[in-house]
């Protein structure tokens, strides 16, 4: 016997997002309209609907359902900026820097609190040295070698300050003993 599965309303769509990570506003609206929208053209072509007077009022019907649904997630507190934020902050620590999280949080229309972006702050260093030591182990034996590990620093966003303390540092480092060669 064969059972039909019934599509997800746009609540039940959202909660189900929601409960694989959190999202922001920004993020849950636009999945939830691409939903909405794809809904709306699918019931126009099994009605033969095709007038764009009609898709337009359907589109503003669309918005409208969707805020809907997005002011009820949030008087519920399924819906959370602040726990969005402080997931991906957990989520990205450990292999970004700021400036990384900072754009990332932007592109969600949102931005760090005052208190985390202090702390931060306080540990990228230490996070920039985890990471570089990870991926590189020893200092570069050239300047490309240098530019190379500033390169793949800076593109997980670690501010230019904090490169050239981790590289000078990493170059202080005491090297490793050589291996007694063998006869």
């Amino acid at each position: 016997m064969a059972t039909s599965k019934q599509p997800l309303s746009l609540k039940g769509r959202a909660l189900a997002l929601l409960a694989q990570r959190e999202h922001s506003e920004v993020e849950l609206r636009r999945k939830l309209l691409r939903h909405a929208r794809a809904e709306a053209a699918a019931k126009a072509v099994q009605a033969g609907a095709g007038a764009s007077a009609e898709q337009d009022g359907a589109a503003e019907d669309d918005m409208a359902r969707v805020d809907a649904v997005i002011d009820w997630l949030r008087t519920h507190n399924y819906l959370s900026e602040q726990r969005f934020v402080e997931s991906r902050m957990h989520a990205r620590t450990a292999r970004y820097g700021n400036l990384r999280i900072r754009q990332e949080l932007a592109q969600h229309g949102l931005s760090l609190p005052a208190d985390a972006a202090q702390a931060l702050k306080d540990s990228e260093a230490d996070r920039a040295a985890a990471v570089w030591e990870r991926k590189f182990g020893r200092p570069a034996a050239d300047a490309a070698g240098r530019a190379r590990q500033a390169r793949f620093l800076a593109q997980r966003g670690f501010s230019p300050e904090v490169i050239s303390r981790v590289l000078r540092q990493a170059g202080r480092a005491p090297a490793e003993p050589a291996e007694p060669e063998s006869d």
